[in-house]
């Protein structure tokens, strides 16, 4: 594996569904030449191509078919059939089980299934799935969600980011989190269900999570609509004593390593929880 740090580029973080200035749950993981689409969010294709054209994508990763997760695969499968971008092969789509035919149960149109297998090489994810895709290796597991849905670990010599997906805190993210240098997960929740199944993180969730995995930093996303970042952010470090940061659109983090053994943002470090209300 490479010994080049992990980038992570914010695309989209909103729930459940995209605000103005902010599209649903997407990002771009990357590492030298290699770039992977981590949730493909409402609204998440068009800050993509600030950063790579279809066609530069040695992957997509999705956590589960939750539209706020998925909903630009619709829109990509245009781009990449009928528009301008030109594959050399399908894109390597990973996503959970009967995601091609959710697809195209959408895009079909005529008694003939849409093609979705010409646009992306579907592999269907299980928990413990590992892949390599370019200088990159991803660990899936599943996670609790109420839906068949998964975490990612994705790791180089230089570094290890794992994002949470959607989900209740479960040992089977705690584990997969273990020691890594970035623990990106969701903090939709204002607190826990009284009744029924919880099925997502609370920020103190967040913050029991990266603490018992011994997370290097935490940056929470997919934050709920009762809650702003900055609440998120303050009641997460209350349970985390490493950096907390938010998820912020357009933001850049990166695992290289400070003198401290930390990880250390990329150009648009968010240092302090005072993050925008």
């Amino acid at each position: 594996m490479s010994d080049e740090p992990l980038h992570l580029t914010v695309l989209g973080c909103a729930t459940p569904y995209p605000s103005v200035d902010n599209p649903c749950s997407g990002y771009l993981v990357s590492s030298r030449d290699t770039r992977v689409w981590v949730d493909a969010g409402s609204g998440t294709l068009g800050p993509l191509q600030r950063h790579a054209r279809l066609d530069e994508l040695d992957a997509i990763w999705i956590s589960h078919l939750h539209a706020d997760h998925c909903a630009d695969l619709l829109t990509a499968y245009y781009g990449a059939l009928y528009s301008d971008i030109r594959l050399a092969a399908p894109i390597p789509l990973y996503g959970p089980p009967g995601i091609a035919d959710r697809l195209a149960g959408f895009l079909t149109n005529t008694p003939a299934r849409s093609p979705i297998e010409s646009a992306f090489a579907v592999t269907e994810l299980y928990d413990g799935h590992q892949a390599a895709v370019g200088s990159l290796r991803l660990t899936s597991r599943a996670v609790s969600h109420g839906i068949p849905a998964f975490a990612v670990r994705i790791e180089t010599a230089g570094g290890s980011l794992v994002y949470s997906g959607d989900t209740a805190p479960c040992p089977s993210l705690t584990e997969l989190a273990e020691g890594c240098d970035v623990l990106l997960c969701e903090a939709e929740s204002t607190q826990a269900p009284v009744e029924g199944e919880q099925v997502h993180h609370t920020p103190e969730d967040a913050g029991d999570t990266a603490r018992a995995a011994g997370a290097g930093r935490l940056i929470v996303t997919h934050v709920g609509r009762f809650l702003t970042p900055r609440q998120a952010v303050a009641r997460a470090a209350t349970r985390f004593d490493g950096p907390v940061d938010h998820a912020a659109p357009g933001t850049t983090f990166s695992t290289a390593h400070d003198g401290g053994g930390r990880t250390g943002a990329g150009d648009h470090q968010v240092n302090q929880p005072g993050v925008a209300e």
